[in-house]
């Protein structure tokens, strides 16, 4: 079994809870055991929200695309510079 990705389809998850995130955790943790991956498909923004809020985005393998950086821009981000270099 080792090395098997198994694929769970989320489009049929209406009205995620807390419980079935619990039990994707449970899953993937297994699953990592036996040296498998867990890969989740079609993601609701629900299911997504509360992978999210419970920090399981990046060890389920789901994030929202691109969000990240254009948070960083709305949030007047800078890159770290030295006092001396003139601004850009």
């Amino acid at each position: 079994m080792e090395g098997l990705s198994v694929v769970v389809d989320c489009s049929a998850l209406q009205e995620p809870d807390a419980e079935l995130v619990e039990a994707l955790a449970h899953l993937h943790l297994d699953l990592r055991r036996r040296r498998c991956e867990l890969r989740l498909v079609n993601v609701g923004p629900r299911l997504l929200e509360l992978i999210e809020f419970a920090g399981l985005a990046r060890v389920l393998g789901v994030e929202a695309c691109g969000e990240a950086e254009e948070r960083e821009d709305a949030a007047g981000v800078e890159e770290e510079r030295d006092l001396g270099d003139s601004p850009l």
